[in-house]
């Protein structure tokens, strides 16, 4: 037998293998960053202030019954369309500084006599808008 104890050629390094796997190393750390811009939002936080005595805002409170009635504050009014409740909402807010409707309307009241009232404060000019609510006492929550 007989070795050789030379090379005929340099041994050389293959790079096009080393290539292919750094660029597969590159698009994996590529894909696998996350890019997290953060949007900044001018807000200015209310400040509490605790020797500020609390004032609760004045409020027109419409009550809407099960079979669509209205009730401004504890009256009874027997108007059914928007420009009469509309010109009702506006004479009780005229005598008020920037009250709050709320809408004290009935589990079985029909939407369209809720959406009636919510009109009828937007043709008044009343922006403030809110709805009262009732915990049930017999539930578990």
């Amino acid at each position: 037998m007989k070795f050789r104890r030379g090379y005929a050629e340099d041994p050389e390094i293959n790079l096009i293998p080393l290539i292919d796997v750094l660029l597969v190393v590159l698009i994996f750390l590529a894909v696998s960053t996350t890019y997290s811009r953060f949007a900044q939002l001018q807000i200015e936080l209310p400040a509490a202030d605790p020797n500020k005595a609390a004032t609760r805002p004045q409020e027109i409170q419409v009550g809407v019954s099960a079979d669509g009635r209205f009730a401004i504050g504890h009256t009874v009014v027997p108007v059914t369309d928007t420009a009469a409740l509309t010109d009702l909402l506006r004479s009780a807010a005229a005598r008020l500084n920037d009250p709050v409707v709320v809408i004290n309307a009935d589990a079985q009241a029909p939407h369209q006599a809720v959406i009636t009232v919510m009109e009828a404060a937007r043709n008044a000019g009343l922006s403030r808008l809110s709805f009262a609510t009732q915990r049930h006492a017999n539930s578990g929550r």
